[in-house]
């Protein structure tokens, strides 16, 4: 899976030529795994997009070997460690955290030397993970009528201007223009037809179109930051390079967006779609490039957003409310029936003999 790697365009709005790289996956490479399939459980009021992972203990996940996307042999497999990969919705927005081992690495202002993200979801019919979305159509040919049913939705972050641990992605300067650009901290929306054909939403070969915008919002964090009152640009490079630990990335966007030019796919509750996560890493200190990235799978890994009445855990908080409207339930009866009781009950009326009565006349 390619992504862009720097926020730049061209003069035509195209993501600059000189970025782009063609994924031409060996077609005899077996897939990662045959049979994976991830759920995006239906857990709300539990996450905070702050890059952190404690919030997410409870959380299944799956964890993945990371090998490269071009020549995915084992004997070339990410030397870091595994990336585990999680999901979650709230019944509004859907929620991932990435965890991937690594040796602590940053440069401030150098995207090459930073680990990298990215995620990928198919938009058309047809979409494939190969040739990201597939479509044959060149530079020159390729737009939304030429490559139709060929759309893949891509969120990329790179964290070379990212502040750990502080929110990236949409913001309203960048939505006001209407595109899906972060001049902050390179958290970006974008779409394709295949690697020659990529743009952030909202630019286009035919013209850009103000209705667009980044739904996607983001942080990361490392394990051996210490300092949780919260860093600053000033605190760069925030940590030692080569200290041992994991990277985390967390990401959150609409299950279902405003988008109207087939830009960003649209997730259903209780319906199935599919995804591709990627991972850049500056290998013994080298700079990565753009075709030198890890993914997870050789293909689409299928992802599930569960329905919410499936995924109340037991003894939580829909037990406890159960129980105790139970109780006000019995309590409210009970005292129905003893005020019903004395309302019903006949009042006393005190006896006066009827001799000593006539006695008094």
């Amino acid at each position: 899976m390619g992504v862009k790697l720097y926020y730049k365009i061209d003069g035509s709005g195209l993501l600059a030529d000189d970025e782009f790289w063609d994924e031409d996956v060996k077609r005899d490479s077996p897939p990662f795994l045959k049979s994976v399939l991830h759920e995006a459980e239906f857990r709300p009021g539990i996450v905070t997009l702050d890059g952190h992972a404690d919030d997410w203990n409870d959380i299944d996940g799956f964890e993945f070997s990371l090998l490269p996307a071009l020549d995915p042999d084992d004997d070339k497999e990410y030397k870091g460690g595994k990336m585990t990969v999680k999901a979650l919705h709230d019944g509004k927005d859907l929620f991932f955290l990435l965890q991937v081992d690594g040796d602590y690495a940053y440069a401030k202002g150098n995207n090459n030397k930073c680990p990298s993200v990215a995620l990928m979801f198919p938009i058309g019919d047809h979409a494939t993970y190969h040739n990201m979305g597939g479509c044959k159509e060149g530079t020159n040919s390729c737009t939304s009528k030429t490559c139709k049913g060929h759309e893949v939705d891509m969120m990329h972050f790179s964290i070379g201007n990212a502040i750990p641990g502080r929110l990236y992605g949409g913001n309203l300067i960048d939505n006001r223009d209407g595109n899906g650009g972060d001049r902050f901290g390179h958290l970006v929306d974008l779409y394709a037809w295949n690697p020659h054909c990529r743009y952030i939403d909202g630019i286009g070969p035919s013209g850009n179109d103000s209705s667009a915008q980044n739904n996607w919002k983001g942080a990361w964090w490392h394990t051996i930051f210490t300092d949780h009152s919260g860093f600053v640009e000033e605190d760069s490079p925030y940590g030692s390079d080569g200290q041992k630990g994991t990277y985390l990335f967390e990401f959150s966007r609409p299950l279902r967006t405003m988008d109207r030019l087939q830009q960003d796919a649209q997730f259903t509750i209780s319906g199935s779609s599919k995804m591709a996560v990627a991972f850049w890493y500056p290998v013994d200190g080298n700079p990565w490039h753009g075709s030198g990235h890890f993914s997870i799978n050789c293909d689409w890994i299928p992802l599930d957003i569960s329905p919410g009445s499936s995924m109340l855990p037991p003894g939580g908080s829909g037990d406890v409310g159960g129980a105790i409207a139970l109780l006000f339930s019995v309590v409210s009866l009970c005292i129905s029936v003893f005020v019903g009781y004395r309302v019903a009950r006949p009042k006393g009326i005190p006896f006066t003999p009827v001799g000593t009565t006539m006695e008094n006349l």
